[in-house]
């Protein structure tokens, strides 16, 4: 039972490199994931995209400790379970981030690691439905789309003209040249159909001789000989075993389980481990430190019209769509409905957009049912460049025990400031003309929500998780001692041993994170197989060229009163 590569754990990285590093037949891999087969409607459906998140089968289901920053609020953490991992239960938003966001990695101490660098790893990865330009991939295994491309629903055109008339850029592609501003937003969705990694990356690799997957398997711990990982320790059909490899270990677990997997091998924080008796083999204390995340609320808004898709909600409904889509991978059912987005700087002196936005023609809770009766729609918004900084950190050395999970949203005071920003920023933005046919009452947080103390409060009951954990194993130079791993994703001071995930982020960009995790799976392929890397990219950025002195491009034809 020995091969040349363990990966474990079968998401959005793992898949892709299960595929890669088999693609020559020249090496023998095997692919470990704890959770089983992604066949399901509920996952291959976009439209059904709470389904599998709600799921016990498909989703790990963590929470976060007390917060003590949020009132002491306990924040899911979903994580998937299964193959293709949170590629399969994720809300399918394709976001890259912006060219300073990934340059900030370079910057912290990842060498090779700037948006040049990145690019050309972006575009391998996509089929865009528009084509191949020089931002755009046209001939990657993943599918990216616009879903149904905001035909149908008015509401999308009309969040971007209102945009617009408060003074923002109006965007094309926000993956492409110019991120800043309103536009329509993309997908992995191809022909109708979830485009998750297992899907894209995965599925072709498993004819291939030289792939094992194991499925339903719980990884203890890394097996070492002196300070070269060896093997893996598991868990499958109730027996332990030790499987070998040849050349490296590398986990693809997220940013949850990558560095709980570590702390149980024995490397970490020497003082953490001895107090959970597990023997430290290698003192490494970022392990588990750096963890962002991406807060957000839902800003909601009774519509004036019945063109919401709150009349979509209903059981007849639910079926009609099912049935369309069944029967041509068409409809409602083909999209998660985030169709429109924008990304905004909160304030002149930024260089480049710190708050996100997700545009959706109903208002509804995120399990699928409706908020209000009648007809509603609603943003979803928060900061994404966050200065609060948590921990993961195992809470036994059982391999099932869930880790402790403390994210300290909202600890740093700068990001209590900057939600009050984005507060009045969003109903400047709603209150726009170009909304006026549409908008009725503010649902949440309501007209009665206007003092920094008021919103202060409102936003610690009511932020959530966007669900973007990563960090946990922070990429960066040899001698940064909050590093874990270095700008070739091999643990510092461990032979053979190496993580590909989410966990590896330095920073969080602004955006969601699967696209970026796809990033680094494609580039880290290149560095284990000793490739030389994919030429940098010329291509360049817009930057707003005043922004040291205004927050938008010009003022809006209205503004709310406050």
């Amino acid at each position: 039972m020995t091969y040349d590569y363990i990966i474990l754990g079968a998401g959005s990285a793992g898949c892709v490199l299960a595929n890669r590093l088999t693609e020559s037949g020249e090496h023998n891999v095997l692919l470990l994931e704890a959770g089983g087969s992604d066949k399901s409607i509920f996952v291959q459906m976009p439209t059904a995209l709470s389904y599998p998140m709600a799921s016990k089968r498909f989703n790990w289901g963590y929470n976060s400790d007390p917060e003590p920053h949020v009132k002491n609020r306990q924040i899911t953490c979903p994580r998937g379970k299964g193959l293709g991992g949170t590629s399969s239960i994720n809300g399918m938003v394709y976001v890259r981030g912006h060219s300073n966001d990934i340059n900030e990695w370079d910057a912290s101490g990842a060498k090779g690691w700037s948006y040049a660098d990145c690019l050309p790893y972006y575009k391998r990865a996509e089929t865009w439905q528009g084509g191949e330009d020089d931002y755009r991939g046209g001939d990657g295994p993943l599918g990216v789309s616009g879903g149904n491309n905001m035909s149908g629903n008015p509401l999308y055109q009309a969040f971007i003209d209102a945009g617009v008339e408060a003074g923002y850029p109006e965007t094309k592609d926000y993956n492409g040249y110019c991120q800043e501003g309103f536009g329509p937003m993309h997908m992995t969705v191809s022909g109708g159909v979830r485009e998750s990694t297992s899907r894209a990356y995965l599925r072709p690799a498993m004819k291939r001789k030289n792939l094992t997957v194991m499925t339903g398997v719980l990884v203890d711990k890394v097996i070492f000989e002196g300070n070269r990982a060896s093997g893996v320790k598991l868990e499958h059909k109730g027996k332990t075993q030790t499987l070998s490899a040849r050349k490296e270990i590398i986990l693809s677990a997220g940013a949850i389980s990558s560095p709980a997997i570590l702390q149980r091998s024995g490397i970490g924080d020497t003082d953490t481990l001895k107090a959970l008796q597990i023997t430290p083999l290698h003192n490494l204390p970022g392990i588990g430190e750096n963890l962002q995340d991406h807060l957000e609320v839902y800003f909601q808004f009774h519509c004036k019209e019945a063109v919401s898709l709150n009349s979509k909600l209903g059981l007849f409904s639910k079926l009609f769509i099912g049935v369309r889509w069944l029967l041509f991978k068409t409809g409602l059912g083909a999209t998660n409905h985030f169709e429109s987005c924008a990304f905004i700087r909160s304030d002149a002196g930024i260089k480049s957009p710190d708050i996100q936005y997700h545009f959706l023609p109903a208002a509804m809770r995120y399990d699928g049912t409706p908020s209000i009766k009648g007809h509603g729609f609603q943003v979803h918004v928060g900061p994404n460049k966050p200065k609060s900084r948590g921990r993961v950190k195992i809470s036994s050395a059982a391999p099932d025990d869930a880790p402790s999970i403390l994210f300290n949203y909202m600890k740093h005071p700068d990001d209590v400031s900057i939600w009050r920003k984005c507060i009045r920023l969003t109903r400047e933005i709603m209150a726009q003309p170009a909304m006026d046919k549409y908008r009725g009452d503010e649902i949440q947080p309501g007209a009665n929500i206007q003092t920094d103390a008021e919103i202060d409060a409102w936003i610690l009951d009511n932020v959530e998780s966007a669900y973007h954990p990563c960090g946990t194993c922070k990429m960066g130079a040899d001698d940064d001692p909050t590093a874990v791993v270095d700008n070739h994703l091999k643990v510092i001071g461990i032979e053979g041993l190496r993580v590909v995930d989410a966990s590896v982020f330095p920073t969080v960009p602004n955006g969601n994170i699967n696209a970026p995790t796809i990033m680094v799976a494609e580039k880290a392929s290149d560095i284990i197989l000793g490739k030389m890397p994919l030429d940098a990219s010329t291509a360049k950025s817009w930057i707003d060229p005043e922004w040291k002195i205004r927050q938008r491009l010009k003022m809006p034809q209205r503004e709310i009163s406050t």
